[in-house]
């Protein structure tokens, strides 16, 4: 993605430096402060109940955080974030690593093609809805999504009679940040502005709660572009990486 433009640059600097640091460690800092009253595990590691998500995160590499995030693997996958190279300790397996950027809303979006005549058919998604969701996320792949991830609260959808076509929430909360997540649309309805009319939507939810939106997608996805278009900026680069523990 190349060196952030002067443009970027002189807005991220305009993040404060609890921001940043945050922002550096997005799902451990989630775990210990927003999310800490649904988080799994303690100050070595910690991670999102199962039903909601394989997202886990620890405060630092080492040998003792990485056993205390095995413990809380079970039988499940899990998903870290990181600006360093992995180093795990023997009998952790990697499954399958990627490349993600972060953005962070910085200026208002652009006028172009607002998604606005999708609007009457709009409406936030209830738990009724958990399936469809489910069933969307598997067939896009937007990142892991399960049956109670719209707990995390926000989440809308676009319905085409009574199917749901397209989605966008909320994932991770920091302090005065909130993740813009799940955001996908059928492949049978794409270009008709689904998703800029719910993010669009989620994003004046966030801001009128006084937080700043903040969003990470996969490095190659070609809906940066939009995402830039609704003011979002390339802040950092991770190293995503799903993992599954051997069980002692």
């Amino acid at each position: 993605m190349g060196m952030p433009d002067q443009e970027t640059a002189a807005a991220m600097a305009g993040l404060s430096a609890e921001a940043h640091r945050l922002l550096d460690n997005p799902i451990w800092h989630s775990l210990r402060t927003e999310h800490a009253g649904i988080a799994l595990g303690d100050g070595r590691a910690r991670r999102y109940p199962s039903s909601i998500g394989p997202l886990s995160g620890i405060p630092e590499q080492s040998e003792e955080n990485y056993a205390a995030l095995a413990a809380l693997a079970t039988e499940d996958i899990l998903v870290l974030f990181s600006l360093e190279p992995y180093r795990l300790p023997l009998g952790w397996t990697e499954m399958r690593t990627f490349d993600l950027v972060q953005m962070v809303r910085v200026k208002p979006p652009s006028e172009e093609g607002t998604g606005r005549g999708a609007a009457q058919q709009m409406r936030r998604l209830t738990p009724d809805d958990a399936p469809a969701m489910v069933d969307l996320a598997r067939l896009t792949e937007p990142g892991p999504f399960r049956l109670s991830t719209l707990e995390l609260g926000g989440f809308y959808g676009i319905f085409h009679g009574e199917q749901l076509v397209s989605m966008a929430g909320r994932r991770m909360h920091l302090p005065g940040l909130i993740e813009v997540s799940a955001v996908c649309t059928h492949p049978d309805v794409r270009g008709r502005g689904h998703a800029r009319r719910l993010m669009t939507h989620v994003i004046e939810e966030i801001e009128r709660e006084g937080k700043t939106a903040f969003l990470h997608a996969f490095k190659q996805n070609p809906a940066i572009g939009l995402y830039e278009r609704l003011g979002f900026r390339i802040r950092q680069t991770f190293q995503g990486a799903v993992f599954k523990p051997r069980p002692a």
